[in-house]
C-alpha cells in the first residue's frame, strides 16, 4: 500500500480535525525519531495510523476486543481507551502491517505500559505534544521530551494520572505501571539525556 493510499484510508476514517492531528503526530514522531535514533519509517507509519480506530463505534470495538481476546480489563474502563488496541488490530488486518514494533506502539499510545520501546515512547509523546496540542504544561512536556524520552514520559504520565484523578475517573493499570517504571528509572538516574 502506498503512502497516498494509506493517507486516503486514514482520512476517510475520521473528521478533518483528527486527520490533521494524525499528520501532526506523524511529523512530531519523525522529528523525535531523528533525535533518538529510531526508525523514521516506523515512526511515520505508527504516527499516521495511531488513531485509525478512534471513530469505530463502541459496539464494534467491544466485539473486536472480545473476539480477539484482548485485555479484558479494557471493558471495565472508558471506551476512549479502546481505540488504541483495536487500532493495532485493524491496522494489521486492513493495511496488512505486521511489524510488531509498529503495532505495539499503536496499541499502547494511549495508556502506555512498563518497559516501552523507544518507538513506543516516540509515538506516545508525539501524540501528547504535537503542534496542535494546547493545554497547560504542553510547553514543559515538549521541553522535557527534547531532553529525554523518559523525562517526557514521567511528565506526560503523571499529568494524565492527575487529570484522571481530578475528574474522578479510573486509571488504567498499564498507565500506573508505566508511571511507576519510568519514575523508578528517573530516580535511579537511568535515563539518557541531551544536556
Amino acid at each position: 500500500m502506498t503512502r497516498e493510499q494509506i493517507l486516503e484510508k486514514v482520512k476517510a476514517a475520521m473528521p478533518e480535525k483528527r486527520y490533521q492531528h494524525s499528520l501532526g503526530v506523524e511529523k512530531t514522531a519523525i522529528q523525535l525519531a531523528k533525535r533518538y535514533q529510531v526508525s523514521e519509517e516506523k515512526a511515520s507509519l505508527a504516527g499516521i495510523l495511531h488513531d485509525y480506530a478512534k471513530y469505530v463505534d463502541v459496539p464494534k470495538a467491544r466485539e473486536i476486543i472480545e473476539r480477539e481476546k484482548m485485555d479484558p480489563r479494557l471493558l471495565d474502563y472508558h471506551s476512549e481507551l479502546w481505540h488504541a488496541p483495536v487500532g493495532a488490530f485493524l491496522v494489521q488486518t486492513e493495511f496488512g502491517i505486521t511489524d510488531p514494533e509498529i503495532l505495539h506502539a499503536i496499541k499502547y499510545h494511549t495508556t502506555g505500559t512498563a518497559e516501552m520501546s523507544e518507538l513506543d515512547k516516540v509515538i506516545f509523546l508525539a501524540d501528547y505534544i504535537e503542534p496542535g496540542r494546547d493545554f497547560p504544561g504542553v510547553e514543559e512536556a515538549r521541553r522535557l521530551t527534547q531532553q529525554s524520552l523518559d523525562d517526557g514520559m514521567v511528565f506526560a504520565l503523571s499529568r494524565t494520572i492527575v487529570y484522571l484523578i481530578e475528574k474522578e475517573q479510573k486509571v488504567f493499570p498499564e498507565t500506573l505501571a508505566a508511571y511507576n517504571y519510568y519514575i523508578a528509572r528517573k530516580n535511579k538516574g537511568v535515563t539518557n539525556k541531551f544536556d
